[in-house]
């Protein structure tokens, strides 16, 4: 999630503001970039707990034990929020953290994957060097495999206080997913308002899809969970105010005004204001640009608002300036790579696009709805529309795969980017998601020891 706003804001003026936020991305297709962002637990060597901002033992490190040691050995910028490093920058990445101290990269705009993947390599070599001393371990998994969100701790940001006292009246899992949930998630550039419709009507369609490919958290409390991505299961249990599958991104007369308009009624979380974030729990962003915010009455939003509200949405694909495909769990350091492989594949040529909107074009709303609800336990053993999960699995992972090849951005010893997508083309091929290898190694090697997965599944 986002670090506080930084620099010189200045008043919306009208609706159209809020509509070039999102506008502004339009792009050519020679200036799309690919942003890569991936979340994994920090955790103690010694016993598997999770890390506390501030460990008062002197032989375990902490979170801000890791972030001042990132600052200093490579150079990264810190952020603070009141005396506390909440975040680093340098180069357009960040890293930052979730509520319960999972550690984000936000990678920077890159031109291919060869470049997305050695980002990831540099971020986990860095932060294994850094946190090994510290006694820290950085796990690659969808849910927090053990410890409840009771034991998880509270990183100390404003907007994590204010976000998780209104989750709790509005489903039973949003603590849940701010602190024991992890993804892997790219985000793509579009040309203009009808190559966006295109390429959120296809993600968000498929978006259940990827949740069954990309599954990898069938634990919870150091036990199966009944689940392949738990972590979908929470988010259908969080907030419905601001989460799901965008029903409306499918009917006529879809483009950027739409999607201004449900961000308009989304209820607000937060403002920041004079280095603090302010609750505004359950207000609306519409009456703040009519100057009626009963909190600020009579003043107007900042563009920093518009941009911390858009941040507050949590569909299965959001649009701000760019798309955010959001339906996968964390996973090592392959899965980092083949995520944002598999939607370059999809949406950044013509030809995938088109096919796999014809895949889904005639799915309706209930189809959408029925696949989202059961992927999380069904995962690729799912049906939709009278076809298998699996069979529109390898289906679009092989028009991914051919989208790969016809950009044709070679690597330093490849041709293109589709080395990427191989280990999903593998594990399709055999018909098994990573929670599936995951289940299995627990019932069989592991003896149904969950300690066993800090180890095998660590970065």
């Amino acid at each position: 999630m986002s670090a506080p706003p930084s620099g010189i804001s200045t008043p919306i003026q009208s609706r159209d503001d809020l509509l070039y936020a999102i506008e502004k991305g339009n792009k050519p297709e020679e200036d799309w970039l690919i942003g890569t962002e991936h979340e994994k637990f920090g955790f103690s060597l010694r016993d598997h707990r999770p890390i506390a901002f501030d460990e008062p033992d002197a032989e375990q490190g902490g979170v801000r034990d890791l972030l001042q040691g990132l600052a200093l050995s490579y150079g990264w910028t810190p952020l603070l929020e009141g005396e506390n490093v909440i975040a680093l920058t340098k180069d357009g990445a960040n890293i930052s953290l979730e509520p319960g101290g999972q550690f984000e990269l936000s990678g920077a705009p890159l031109e291919n994957l060869h470049q997305t993947c050695s980002e990831v390599h540099t971020h986990l070599h860095e932060v294994e060097t850094i946190a090994r001393p510290l006694n820290i371990g950085m796990l690659g998994i969808g849910t927090q495999p053990l410890w409840t969100r009771d034991e998880l701790p509270w990183m100390p940001k404003g907007r994590y206080r204010i976000m998780g006292a209104y989750m709790e009246k509005k489903g039973n899992l949003g603590l849940d997913m701010m602190k024991g949930s992890a993804t892997i998630q790219v985000n793509l550039d579009f040309s203009s308002e009808a190559n966006m419709v295109q390429k959120l009507r296809v993600s968000l369609a498929l978006q259940p899809i990827a949740t069954a490919i990309f599954a990898n958290s069938p634990f919870s409390a150091g036990a199966l969970n009944g689940y392949q991505s738990y972590r979908a299961a929470i988010w259908q249990d969080t907030d419905p105010d601001r989460t799901g599958g965008l029903d409306f991104a499918f009917e006529d007369g879809m483009g950027f005004e739409r999607y201004v308009d449900y961000a308009l009624d989304v209820p607000m979380y937060f403002l920041y204001r004079d280095g603090a974030y302010v609750d505004a729990t359950g207000l609306s962003f519409r009456d703040f640009m009519d100057r009626k915010l009963p909190l600020r009455p009579g003043e107007m939003p900042m563009k920093t608002d518009w941009d911390d509200h858009l941040t507050t949405l949590f569909p299965d694909v959001r649009l701000k300036s760019f798309l955010e495909m959001r339906g996968a769990d964390g996973g090592p350091w392959r899965n980092i790579c083949a995520l944002p492989a598999f939607w370059v594949g999809l949406l950044y040529d013509s030809g995938a696009l088109d096919a796999a909107w014809d895949i889904v074009r005639h799915w309706t709303a209930e189809d959408r709805r029925l696949l989202a609800l059961n992927t999380p336990k069904q995962g690729l053993r799912g049906e939709v529309a009278g076809r298998s999960v699996l069979e529109i699995a390898r289906e679009v992972t092989s028009l991914a795969y051919g989208g790969l090849k016809n950009r044709a951005r070679a690597g330093k010893v490849t041709a293109d980017e589709t080395e990427y997508l191989e280990p999903v083309r593998e594990w399709l091929a055999a018909g098994r998601s990573p929670a599936d290898r995951l289940i299995d190694r627990f019932q069989n090697e592991w003896g149904g020891d969950i300690h066993k997965v800090f180890a095998e599944e660590a970065y």
